[in-house]
């Protein structure tokens, strides 16, 4: 322990003995490091916090919603990409020095490092959006930063709301084109149905009167597809309306049995109270006695009293027909498909024919059934592009607008300055340490034994004239003096940067 003291000694007395040289080494050290802190540019950082409401009763129930979480991640992805990236730059003052393609790629790879989009829960996002152009002032560059995140609320809005609605209008157009050419196709199919059959009519012995009875269940059969379609939802609107409709209601004075006699005595005793009886009178205790009776027969006969409800009887009337109207429409229905296929297994005798007939009518069957579904598919688009017009499925809500800075997010100047005065000072104690250890000189009798191994007798103190002592204490003064003047230096440079930040605040 003696020892570690010692050195401890020998360290301070060797930077003390040269601390003109370690406090002009912090001063260059400080200096150097405070302007290269002050050459560094202030970034200031705006933050804005988005909520995406996905679920929509509408959509949902008719059975068009699409999958808008995937649509959503998908924009949050590509909401940085360099399309919309340029249309940041182009739309702040990020353009305004940009006057070339190159200068343009160097903006957009700046900025797409300075933006980050990050979906804190599922329909939560928060956009932060970083400045710290050497070219503009600290004041610029805060609201050049809201500036940028605002843009990217208004890109992220877009591309839901006008970009999803382009898309199905777009999508719907090329719907309709197709429909048209499959229109097309269907009718020369036809034309080439009714062709063959008007060619080959003599190899098809009754094939006029076939055709005409597979047109004509065909027709019918479309007909009854309908009727079956109405009276089936017809028969839902009953149902429901005879779920909300009480099988029995309760007429006072026609129900029957104990509980009847007991609810018209009840208003008999309502009566008399209402005339001024009170339960002294005669009339009104013997009724109070047959009201308790006719309680006691009442409970022990259960179940709820009352009449059927008319209205609940015709509803069930209703609903017989129109399941027995249901039934007869899906029999009808099975029997012309049934009479279909036999019409058409007996519509050809020779087998060539036959099959070239067959061939034909499976072409058309085809082109029909895509027809058809396109147009399924098209009407459903269209519905669907209606609902969302109307009722929107994705609504935005902005929870935290974009934030204005006060103080820049970086760098942390004040931490700065004061760890380059520290740095400063270790720099010129690590020199004058350093130096000491090179130089041959001891400071202690104990240094000086163990170098030579030969025993010390003494030492000699040192003596100072009076002039001496006054110019030793003078120095030590301008020594002070320097020393504070690096902590004063620090201080000013904290005041000003603190000065910045109320002019940008």
């Amino acid at each position: 322990m003696t020892n570690i003291y010692e050195e401890v000694r020998i360290a301070l007395y060797g930077i003390w003995n040269r601390r003109w040289l370690a406090l002009a080494i912090a001063w260059v050290v400080c200096l150097f490091g405070w302007l290269s802190v002050a050459m560094v540019p202030n970034t200031y950082e705006s933050k804005a916090r988005i909520f995406v409401q996905i679920d929509d009763v509408l959509s949902d129930q008719i059975g068009i919603g699409g999958d808008r979480k995937r649509d959503i991640e998908r924009v949050r992805q590509t909401l940085t990409s360099a399309v919309n990236l340029e249309k940041v730059v182009r739309a702040t003052r990020l353009g305004d020095k940009v006057t070339s393609d190159k200068q343009m790629e160097g903006t957009v790879a700046g900025l797409a490092k300075a933006i980050k989009v990050v979906s804190q829960q599922d329909n939560l996002f928060e956009i932060t959006a970083s400045s710290g152009s050497r070219g503009y002032s600290d004041v610029e560059n805060a609201k050049l930063a809201q500036d940028i995140v605002q843009k990217m609320i208004d890109i992220f809005r877009e591309e839901n709301l006008a970009g999803g609605r382009g898309e199905m209008t777009d999508t719907i157009a090329f719907m309709d084109q197709q429909l048209q050419d499959r229109q097309k196709d269907l009718e020369a199919a036809e034309q080439r149905r009714q062709a063959f059959e008007a060619k080959n009519a003599a190899l098809m012995p009754g094939s006029g009167g076939i055709t005409a009875r597979i047109e004509g269940a065909r027709s019918e059969l479309r007909g009854v597809d309908s009727d079956l379609l109405a009276a089936q939802s017809a028969l839902a609107a009953v149902n429901g309306q005879l779920s909300g409709t009480p099988p029995t209601i309760v007429v006072p004075g026609a129900t029957g049995g104990a509980k009847g006699a007991l609810a018209q005595a009840q208003s008999e005793l309502a009566g008399m109270r209402a005339r001024g009886l009170t339960d002294s009178h005669p009339d009104v205790q013997a009724l109070k006695g047959q009201i308790a009776g006719l309680a006691k027969l009442a409970a022990g006969e259960g179940g709820p009293a009352g009449t059927p409800n008319p209205a609940y009887v015709s509803l069930q009337s209703i609903k017989a027909d129109r399941q027995a109207s249901i039934v007869a429409l899906q029999s009808r229905k099975a029997s012309l498909q049934q009479d279909i296929a036999q019409l058409s297994s007996q519509q050809y005798s020779e087998p060539a024919v036959a099959a070239e007939a067959a061939r034909i009518n499976r072409d058309y069957d085809v082109l029909k059934e895509q027809y058809d579904k396109l147009l399924r598919d098209r009407e459903q688009l269209r519905l669907r592009g209606q609902v969302e017009s109307e009722r929107n499925a994705v609504k935005f809500e902005v929870i935290d607008p974009p934030t204005t800075p006060r103080s820049p997010s970086a760098p942390d100047r004040p931490m700065l300055l004061t760890l380059v005065l520290v740095v400063g000072l270790a720099a010129g104690c690590g020199a004058a340490f350093a130096l000491g250890q090179l130089n041959s000189s001891y400071s202690t009798t104990g240094q000086l034994e163990r170098a030579t191994g030969l025993p010390v007798v003494g030492s000699v103190s040192l003596g100072m004239t009076r002039e001496q002592r006054a110019d030793y204490w003078k120095h030590l003064r301008w020594f002070a003096g320097a020393t504070i003047g690096l902590g004063a230096v620090l201080l000013v440079l904290l005041a000003l940067e603190y000065m910045k930040r109320g002019m940008v605040a």
